[in-house]
């Protein structure tokens, strides 16, 4: 089987593409940039064709793309700086990639009838109440630039094309970039308090093990919209923190702050990230491990 896979510089891209070809298949990373240098750590995509292509231009996707012509594309490629995309000289650009470039990867998709899935966020949602929400619910209402950005692409994919998975994932971590977890053991190295939100409630999600499940869909043909984050209980970002401080053998501070209180991020977030995932094993799909199991394995991978 051979996937297409945008965003391969990124920390679920890189991974993903490793996991295809591990299974043997054929994948092609591809990102803006010009060539492909590998993983933070030094450890490149092993021997995958790599294709510079900006998602944003139309004809470019479907060159490369009717060139390629994959069996599946998973599309990780996104503009994710959730406060950046806040600032007025960047929402075109946010709206660009996350909108008009995955509405261009879905048409050609379509034209190619190959299946396309698309990774979204629970940042469609409007984050009320404490009900997990259901993959199926259409109850939109995001709160910020990158949630709405993100849900235009889910518009443009149903609309576009009937093959399509669309994932929604929640507080990501992975061995390439930076995330909340690498960021936690810095300030934890450097700083004897450190503050912590815990009243925005979700469960995060390695991409590790999403890549997995990703992998699982391509020649799946159980189409329709999953929610997908890592098993072992909803928690807040202080339960998180404090795994994360015990499992590195951390004896930082925390002290636990309401989202207000903490005050810093210019982009709205929801309070309710949980994701009800249940539609996953209902169609065959094995959910992945804890999260808690996941942190222990993404510190050894890391050697913070």
């Amino acid at each position: 089987m051979k996937v297409f896979v945008t965003g391969v510089c990124g920390q679920l891209g890189h991974d993903v593409v490793n996991e295809l070809i591990g299974r043997g298949c054929e994948a092609v990373g591809s990102d803006i940039t010009e060539k492909y240098s590998g993983a933070d750590d030094g450890s490149a995509v092993v021997s995958a064709p790599y294709e510079q292509l900006d998602i944003t231009d139309s004809k470019a996707v479907t060159s490369v793309l009717t060139r390629i012509n994959p069996d599946a594309v998973i599309h990780c490629a996104a503009w994710t700086a959730v406060d950046a995309a806040e600032d007025e000289e960047n929402k075109a650009k946010v709206y660009a990639i996350n909108a008009d470039g995955t509405r261009n990867i879905a048409k050609a998709c379509k034209e190619l009838d190959c299946k396309i899935i698309y990774i979204s966020t629970d940042y469609v949602f409007d984050g009320e109440g404490v009900e997990p929400w259901q993959p199926d619910c259409r109850d939109y209402a995001p709160l910020c630039v990158y949630g709405d950005s993100k849900l235009k692409g889910e518009l443009a994919v149903r609309e576009l094309t009937d093959k399509y998975f669309i994932v929604r994932i929640a507080w990501v971590f992975g061995k390439n970039g930076n995330n909340f977890i690498k960021t936690m053991l810095r300030v934890g190295r450097n700083y004897g308090t450190v503050r912590v939100v815990n009243d925005q409630i979700g469960t995060p999600t390695y991409t590790y093990d999403l890549a997995k499940l990703l992998a699982d869909m391509c020649p799946s043909e159980r189409y329709g919209c999953y929610h997908a984050t890592n098993e072992g209980g909803y928690i807040s970002w202080y339960d998180f923190t404090k795994e994360i401080y015990k499992q590195a053998g951390y004896k930082t501070n925390l002290v636990p702050v309401t989202t207000e209180e903490y005050g810093l991020s210019k982009a709205k977030r929801p309070h309710n990230s949980r994701l009800d995932k249940s539609k996953l094993t209902e169609n065959g799909f094995a959910l992945l491990p804890t999260w808690q199991d996941a942190l222990s394995r993404y510190l050894k991978e890391i050697k913070y």
